[in-house]
């Protein structure tokens, strides 16, 4: 299937943090084409984009808080261009901007602007679901009012296939419902069930109704859960898309956050061929 694949960088979070440059290396050594960042941790955008040349690593995109982009977005975004990513995504909507909320309609506002301001600097706004946009407002779900509203030069895909699949989908098939709209594909496996409450502990974000489900779930690397990944990536295929992603949120099954990653790639190579 031939897929350049990156790795979302918020998977070695801990290890970006600890030593940057020396992390960058090492997911280049995997057998990694990219990375999408998840901050730059006080690096100078000049270095970074330095750095990712001399390795032969592309700088796919990166996670951008939603209200630092809203706040200000020139400023915000002027770092990813300067490195050279050609997408920005959306990564995650705090509660009070989600759907079934009041706040959602300023919220799809907001994203619209943000994805003007992205077009005029010549990036590509993505938005990133979890499962929460599974949520049917008037018979649709609130991830499709989303596209339907702002329209495709403003706003693209970035589906997470994990929690398309925790939302109650078919990824696959998902992926497929936006060929021509899905440039960037997470792929990322699980293993357990979600449970009654929202998993957002497992990734960082504090949620009291998180732990029960996180007793019984759990990220898993690429190929070590549930996810049907050939299925998954000739429907990306099939869709247009230019990239895969590889996202993390939490090491499991023993490994360090970078073993994991390793194993990832080296179980995608057995498919991307």
């Amino acid at each position: 299937m031939g897929f350049p694949t990156a790795l979302q960088l918020y998977s070695v979070r801990g290890d970006m943090e600890n030593d940057f440059y020396g992390t960058l290396k090492k997911v280049k050594d995997m057998g990694y084409d990219g990375v999408e960042f998840a901050g730059l941790f006080g690096e100078k955008a000049e270095d970074v984009k330095n750095a990712l040349s001399n390795l032969g690593l592309e700088p796919v995109s990166a996670h951008v808080p939603y209200y630092d982009m809203l706040k200000d977005p020139n400023g915000v975004l002027a770092d990813y261009k300067e490195i050279g990513c050609k997408y920005v995504a959306v990564p995650y909507l705090t509660e009070e901007c989600r759907p079934g909320t009041d706040g959602f309609s300023d919220t799809v506002k907001g994203i619209r602007a943000i994805g003007e301001a992205a077009k005029k600097l010549g990036i590509t706004l993505l938005y990133h679901n979890h499962d929460f946009e599974f949520i049917k407002l008037d018979g649709k779900y609130a991830l499709d009012v989303l596209y339907d509203t702002i329209p495709e030069d403003l706003l693209k895909t970035e589906l997470d296939t994990c929690w398309v699949n925790v939302g109650g989908e078919n990824p696959a098939e998902y992926i497929k419902k936006y060929s021509g709209r899905a440039p960037v594909v997470h792929l990322k496996d699980c293993a357990g069930h979600k449970g009654n409450g929202p998993l957002y502990k497992l990734i960082g974000i504090d949620d009291e109704e998180a732990a029960a489900s996180a007793s019984t779930f759990e990220f898993r690397p690429v190929g070590y859960g549930v996810q049907d990944f050939y299925s998954i990536l000739n429907a990306s295929k099939a869709a247009g898309s230019e990239w895969v992603v590889v996202e993390q949120d939490d090491p499991s099954m023993g490994k360090t956050p970078l073993e994991c990653a390793k194993m990832s790639i080296d179980y995608l190579k057995t498919l991307n061929k």
